[in-house]
């Protein structure tokens, strides 16, 4: 039965196309011929009418201009009349059927129309939303050059900030040096030579004895000054011996200063890193306990310095009062230039830096860097661990 409807359809779409084409000189004898072979195989002249809608809509109108359809499907629907004839001859209510088919070609033609419209409306709305898709493309374009340029001008700034981080570092061990090597013998030499001259004036009178006494005082203040400030600038240890000794010395500076508990835990492996990975570390530890000193009103300060998935881990806890970090970290605030300045130190390693307070619970400083570049080298065979996983106290 499919099968032959199937094959019915064929010869009727061809027969319309034909019918069509010829306009109104074409006959109606293929069409009831149609007509009788659809009685024959059973179809009524609704499964014709199905039959011809659907030959209609996806295979006549598609191929013609909108302002045409409606005298087309007019022209259709009389080669329909002609084709269902043979179905209405044996029908006893062809009246009514005629009626019904008129109404359902009415409709029919009304269908087509609002298709026709409707696709002119889904037409132009393809053509707004393409032009709509190449804006918008236009401005996503834009905006990631512009983005580009900004990540281009932020490793620009950062660049620099290195470059002065580096260049700062380089003028303080320089000056350091020459305060130890050069002023520091100086006056250590014009005390010597002081005291040969009190020596040596030792008959003469009282004066000159308390005169020469003063001047050896001053002269071993201003030598203590000089190494002080010589400490303060570069620690001499951190290059002789070490990050972990240069803590420890910083460390009872700053506990005989502020009289705060502080506590130092380290593992000897750390020595094992480049100097300037340990300078990195030293420099923020100093910048964290400075900022406890000034800002925390703390009593306690623990650094701990532990190895963690390949990587060493540096904590300054204090037991202060805290503060809020984002306002800290603010580029428009000004008073704690300290944390820009030791996340940027980390940053320059490839290390990360986060710091975590709240009012009245204290705050951590958190410092973490690789240990090795391109993998851990074995210890050194001279190496002897001076602070193993120990806690010191100060």
């Amino acid at each position: 039965m499919k099968r032959k409807i199937s094959k019915l359809s064929r010869r009727y779409q061809e027969a319309l196309r034909n019918y069509l084409k010829k306009g109104p000189k074409g006959n109606f004898k293929l069409a009831r011929e149609l007509g009788g072979h659809a009685l024959v195989i059973g179809m009524r002249t609704l499964d014709l009418a199905k039959l011809h809608e659907r030959v209609m809509v996806t295979q006549v109108l598609p191929q013609c201009p909108p302002q045409q359809r409606a005298a087309l499907v007019q022209q259709a629907g009389t080669f329909f009349a002609a084709a269902i004839t043979p179905i209405e001859a044996t029908s006893r209510s062809a009246q009514q059927a005629t009626a019904q088919l008129q109404s359902f070609v009415e409709a029919l033609s009304q269908r087509t129309v609002e298709l026709a419209a409707s696709n002119m409306e889904l037409s132009q709305e393809i053509i707004l939303r393409k032009a709509v898709e190449k804006r918008l493309r236009s401005s996503e374009r834009h905006y990631s050059h512009l983005l580009k340029q900004s990540d281009h001008l932020q490793e620009e700034l950062r660049r620099l900030s290195r470059q002065i981080l580096s260049a700062q570092e380089d003028e303080r061990k320089k000056i350091s040096r020459e305060l130890h090597d050069v002023i520091a013998q100086t006056l250590t030499g014009i005390n010597v030579r002081l005291a040969n001259l009190k020596k040596a004036a030792a008959a003469n009178t009282k004066d000159l004895d308390r005169n020469i006494a003063r001047t050896q005082k001053l002269v071993e203040h201003s030598v203590n000054l000089v190494h002080r400030f010589a400490r303060e600038l570069r620690p001499t240890v951190l290059d002789d011996l070490g990050l972990i000794p240069a803590l420890h010395t910083f460390m009872k500076g700053f506990r005989k200063q502020t009289g705060m508990q502080v506590s130092l835990s380290a593992f000897a492996e750390v020595e094992q890193m480049t100097g300037e990975r340990r300078t990195v570390l030293f420099r923020v530890a100093q910048e964290a306990l400075n900022n406890v000193n000034r800002h925390a009103s703390a009593s306690r300060v623990d650094v701990r310095i532990q190895k963690l998935d390949g990587s060493v881990c540096m904590s300054i806890k204090d037991n202060g009062r805290g503060f809020a970090v984002e306002r800290a970290l603010h580029p428009k605030k000004r008073k704690r230039l300290g944390l820009l300045g030791m996340r940027e130190r980390l940053d320059m390693v490839g290390g990360k830096f986060t710091v975590t307070s709240s009012q009245g619970k204290g705050t951590c400083v958190l410092a973490q860097i690789p240990l090795m570049e391109g993998g851990t080298p074995p210890p050194r065979k001279s190496e002897t661990p001076l602070i193993a996983g120990n806690r010191v106290r100060l």
